[in-house]
């Protein structure tokens, strides 16, 4: 199990320093927003993107995925009725995976919760059914480059389209991608599942459905910084053997984002060390 660490969490830095600062920390890798990087980044030149996989390199650091694809560039939506919204979507989302491939990652995290809500008073049922063609798109674009394609379920105060594992679960099905999968968010598992996190490991981990996992306290600080246990959720992903990312993704500094990183790769580190 590798640790990464969501780089918007120190992104008043540039992209190289980043880098650097997370690996003295004791990171594996980054896991980047798109946004952090460029007002459009699925745009990017093949020169930037050579610049930006070698300052990964040079400082001994993997770019192990993306995250919080649909932020910019604006006026994004998975499931709008407008077809020249969607279709435009469809491109970034497709643009976006080929970036992931050519920073080398592979795993891109769909969470985007303002992007894939439903509207108050629609009928879910259009809404889902123009879910599930975009996220079809993104599966089939995530086979071609290689990568795998997550669709992040968030709790209730986000978002009102997929807020658990098994709803994810159900999506990931009527995909039927082996490229397309979902993962486990510890914050809004802790939010929303019916469940200890841990147990929530223990039920989904064998059924191949997760491909990924980020860490963050119930209160939408870094791990250790609340009252979240974060040693019951690592010993069930060590019994589990998963063997994948797991990354750090704190949405409140205190006192600041590098203070935050620090703190949290600290706690998880100390975590696995007495687990063995």
């Amino acid at each position: 199990m590798r640790i990464a660490l969501c780089n918007e969490v120190i992104r008043e830095m540039d992209f190289a320093a980043q880098c650097e600062f997370a690996a003295k920390l004791g990171y594996d890798g980054l896991e980047v927003a798109p946004f952090t990087l460029d007002e459009n980044p699925h745009l990017l030149p093949e020169s930037r993107r050579r610049e930006i996989r070698r300052a990964a390199e040079d400082a001994g650091i993997a770019i192990t995925g993306l995250h919080w694809l649909l932020i910019t560039p604006e006026g994004l939506s998975l499931n709008t009725p407008d077809d020249s919204v969607r279709a435009r979507t469809v491109e970034v989302i497709e643009r976006l995976v080929g970036l992931c491939a050519d920073l080398g990652g592979k795993v891109l995290v769909h969470g985007s919760p303002k992007q894939r809500s439903v509207p108050d008073g629609e009928e879910p049922a259009a809404w889902r059914e123009r879910s599930l063609k975009t996220l079809t798109a993104a599966a089939r674009a995530a086979e071609k480059a290689g990568v795998t394609y997550c669709i992040e379920p968030l709790s209730r105060h986000e978002t009102n389209f997929v807020n658990t594992v098994a709803d994810a679960a159900e999506v990931v099905d009527a995909i039927g991608s082996p490229a397309f999968r979902t993962m486990i968010d510890t914050s809004a598992a802790g939010l929303t599942e019916a469940d200890p996190v841990a147990d929530v490991v223990d039920r989904w981990m064998p059924t191949g459905k997760v491909a990924h996992v980020q860490l963050n306290d119930t209160n939408r600080r870094g791990p250790g910084q609340g009252d979240d246990k974060f040693l019951p959720i690592l010993s069930a992903l060590k019994r589990q053997g998963y063997q994948g990312v797991a990354a750090i993704e704190p949405f409140i500094y205190e006192p600041d984002g590098p203070a935050t990183a620090a703190v949290s790769i600290a706690y998880i580190r100390g975590v696995l060390e007495a687990l063995g």
